[in-house]
């Protein structure tokens, strides 16, 4: 007697449910939708037409402050087309507290020192007024201005080490250094010829501060060295910007500490951001040649994502990346700071995103697709 194969007894239902078990299966795997936004979150979106759906932007800033994985979100602020259309605090901040910027400092210092050499006062393309430098002799005398805000020095300055207290830059800030960071970091030797590799710097960016101390003033007078350089930042950025937040430290000797300490509220370091957009200009005023911004802001020859104090989201090939290349837009520059400050600027979108918080090296790295999340609101020109 012959036997019949077992797949002849199945019947045409069964057979069609199990066709849909794939099918089946596929839906049990998918993410439930997401809870609705609580009254705090939706109210971040300040206006009817955010030039972004307002729920999904409402949404993308309250990811900031509610994933842990992220660290601590103090304060964001969107602005579009010149306008704030989003902005957001944590418990125990707001629009008046003062938020330390980090090395966000180093892109202000780079403004003023483009406001100079407009001014006449300094070249780009020649050995900039560091005494010790212009000794018969000494090899730092190469060293132009230019190689100085684009981190190609040469100058051996290790910005984080191992142990982390013989870095340069902590040996600067808070140790041997610390009551005239601008000496100590201008008596490094060289390490390298001027001008041949990039290397990221907070030392660099006070040198570029005396510079610009230097340029205003011969004194060698604590006080008068900072009420210049004070008066000419007030006077030149920050009235004009209407940035009346803005407090930036000096060392003992009277030296901008123009690497990373200048503090200000949220919605001026956006405004800040919005002056960058708009390549210098501000309602109606050229504050600063915007070929000065569009040098800052085109990739340095010894790095392709970072230009003149400012970084730039363009992939490298070696090392990681602060920014999102891989998704942004490719005219998005930063203005970054330690432990997770931005200011994120993109020409192209008509857009400026200030994030401010503490975040260590694991949160930045996923606080990046979340930043990135927000800028895929706004499909702009950027290319």
């Amino acid at each position: 007697m012959s036997r019949r194969h077992p797949r002849r007894f199945l019947s045409r239902p069964l057979i069609a449910l199990l066709a849909l078990l794939p099918s089946l299966a596929a839906c049990s795997q998918q993410q439930p939708p997401p809870p609705p936004l609580t009254k705090e979150a939706l109210a971040a979106v300040k206006v009817s037409d955010a030039g972004a759906p307002n729920e999904e932007l409402a949404r993308e800033i309250d990811d900031l402050f509610s994933k842990p994985e992220l660290g601590e979100t103090r304060a964001v602020v969107v602005m579009y087309g010149g306008r704030i259309v989003a902005e957001r605090y944590a418990p125990g901040y707001g629009p008046d507290t003062r938020f330390v910027s980090w090395s966000m400092a180093k892109t202000v210092t780079a403004v003023m020192i483009g406001m100079l050499v407009a001014d006449g006062r300094l070249r780009l393309d020649e050995s900039p007024p560091v005494p010790r430098w212009q000794r018969p002799g000494d090899p730092r005398g190469e060293i132009t201005l230019r190689q100085l805000l684009q981190m190609r020095s040469g100058l051996r300055h290790t910005e984080a080490g191992d142990p982390p207290w013989e870095s340069s830059e902590v040996r600067m800030l808070f140790l041997d250094g610390r009551d005239d960071m601008a000496d100590w970091a201008e008596s490094q030797p060289l390490e390298d010829e001027p001008g041949r590799h990039f290397e990221y710097s907070s030392a660099t960016s006070v040198i570029l501060a005396d510079i610009a101390a230097r340029s205003l003033t011969a004194s060698r007078n604590p006080e008068t060295r900072r009420r210049v350089v004070d008066d000419y930042l007030r006077s030149r950025l920050f009235a004009p910007l209407a940035m009346d937040s803005m407090v930036p430290e000096y060392d003992a000797s009277g030296t901008l500490i123009g690497g990373s300490l200048i503090h200000g509220n949220a919605r001026d370091w956006a405004r800040f951001g919005e002056f960058l957009r708009n390549k210098g200009s501000y309602r109606g005023s050229q504050l600063i040649p915007r070929k000065w911004i569009e040098f800052m802001t085109a990739p340095s020859p010894r790095s392709p994502n970072y230009g003149a104090q400012t970084w730039l989201n363009r992939p490298v090939k070696s090392g990681d990346n602060p920014l999102f290349p891989e998704r942004g837009p490719r005219d998005l520059f930063a203005a970054i700071g330690h432990m997770g400050q931005y200011v994120l600027v993109s020409p192209g979108e008509k857009l400026t995103v200030v994030r401010l918080g503490h975040s260590d090296d694991a949160q930045r790295k996923a606080l990046m697709p979340e930043l990135a999340d927000i800028f895929a609101l706004y499909p702009g020109t950027g290319d």
